[in-house]
């Protein structure tokens, strides 16, 4: 099974009440933060784990969000699709998804458009690939120090045994589960390994496995839905109770934009966040052994440590970017085809192993090129000449003096350079041991 789920659905109908005139001629989603409306930001997240297409199921003030889809498309770094369903009476979350069935893939993320949840959806996404055929769906899940103000998860293993009230402020409730960080990753992120241990308390409150509103979902759970239903009250409860949820436990910045206090927190606090560091990785020779023009998967090994790297820098809140020369295609030798999807697969197995590739660009041009179509004299993007790097950097508003190249060729370094992104050469051996002091860095 695909690890990479193209399709995110956005619950976007709700009311926005506690908001008060803010939302009461515009949906809360597309509230401004910083230069853009809170759902570009979080579409941005989900472009990055390889959606590329969204579904808006909306309801209250549906128009405006319909009227937006044009410029919510041109603020991703990405081309996506979007598209909106409309519930004609209000539904409830569960008779929304419901109303959208048969727009839905086999598949698909499903998500609240009024918070965001910066963490490694990968790991979320590799969790939901492994599942049996038992497991309708995957939760992600969010750990917190003081769980009084939500209700808590209750989880054996990964599996999720039931939603329970939240926990009494300051006292141990050892029916909620805490979670094992033992593998929790340079930013906070945790993988699905999670106990019944109990959950610690503090001075503030007691900790705890909350729901973050982010789900991994099939058609099945289509079965379980009626015309108005809520699937947090209604739905998921019973699900749990079958056995048929799983949890994805992670740790990292979340804010919702519920009331006008979070809400300026969000603007104050998500552009910056979410403005990252950026990892560029040459292909050949670097997340992989250059064996000369490898366009198949037959032909493709991987550099040891590169996909423990790429996790490590998804797990750290860096992009991650490939910038590739491939010749190959100029001199005939395979298709633009046969390379993107050799490139579809390289991403889907990173994010098998919990790491995301963001994006990436290729250059087939040569000036000696067999196939007159790439034959250029000396084309912008075919490093040393800096263009994909600025494709990228525009694209996705990098600070070029935040990110690093990591390559094997003097004309990677030179691409660098040129681009005014700090390189580092790999000369060989394990990629691991050579990044990850670049990502443990300071910024400069």
């Amino acid at each position: 099974m695909a690890v990479t789920i193209r399709q995110c659905a956005i619950l976007v109908g709700g009311l926005g009440t506690r908001l008060g005139p803010l939302t009461a001629t515009t949906p809360k989603p597309l509230l401004p933060i910083g230069d853009r409306p809170f759902l570009a930001w979080l579409m941005r997240e989900f472009v990055r784990f390889g959606v590329d297409e969204f579904l808006l199921l909306t309801g209250h003030l549906s128009a405006q969000v319909e009227a937006q889809v044009q410029a919510l498309a041109a603020l991703l770094p990405c081309g996506a699709r979007i598209a909106i369903s409309e519930e004609p009476e209000r539904a409830g979350t569960g008779g929304a998804v419901l109303y959208a069935r048969h727009r839905l893939a086999d598949r698909f993320l499903l998500c609240n458009g009024d918070s965001l949840f910066d963490c490694n959806l990968a790991r979320l996404l590799a969790d939901a690939a492994a599942d049996g055929p038992e497991v309708v769906g995957r939760v992600l899940l969010r750990r917190i120090e003081d769980a009084s103000r939500y209700g808590v998860v209750e989880l054996e293993g990964d599996r999720i045994v039931a939603f329970r009230a939240r926990p009494p402020r300051g006292t141990s409730d050892r029916s909620a589960a805490s979670v094992d960080t033992a593998g929790v990753g340079a930013s906070g992120t945790g993988a699905s390994g999670v106990g019944t241990a109990g959950v610690k308390t503090s001075g503030a409150g007691t900790a705890g496995v909350i729901n973050a509103g982010v789900y991994v979902y099939d058609r099945r759970l289509l079965d379980e839905l009626t015309a108005h239903c809520s699937l947090e009250r209604d739905v998921m409860p019973v699900l749990a109770a079958r056995g048929a949820l799983r949890g994805t436990v992670a740790e990292g910045y979340f804010r919702d934009i519920g009331i006008p206090e979070d809400l300026a927190r969000a603007d104050a606090e998500m552009p910056r966040v979410l403005h990252r560091r950026a990892l560029f990785l040459d292909r050949d020779g670097v997340i992989n052994v250059d064996h000369g023009y490898v366009a198949a998967r037959e032909q493709f090994e991987w550099i040891p440590g590169a996909r423990k790297t790429i996790r490590a820098a998804t797990d750290a809140g860096w992009h991650v970017f490939v910038v590739t020369n491939q010749a190959g295609i100029a001199r005939g030798l395979y298709t633009e085809a046969a390379m993107q999807d050799l490139h579809a697969w390289m991403t889907d197995e990173v994010r098998r192993a919990g790491g995301t590739l963001d994006d990436l660009r290729f250059c087939p041009f040569h000036p000696d090129a067999a196939v007159a179509a790439y034959r250029h004299p000396a084309h912008p993007w075919r490093k040393p000449a800096p263009g994909m790097l600025l494709d990228l950097i525009r694209a996705w508003q990098i600070d070029p003096a935040q990110a690093v190249l990591v390559g094997d060729q003097d004309t990677d370094l030179q691409a660098a350079a040129a681009a005014g992104v700090p390189a580092q050469k790999f000369t060989g051996g394990n990629l691991l041991d050579v990044v990850l002091p670049l990502l443990q860095r300071s910024p400069a």
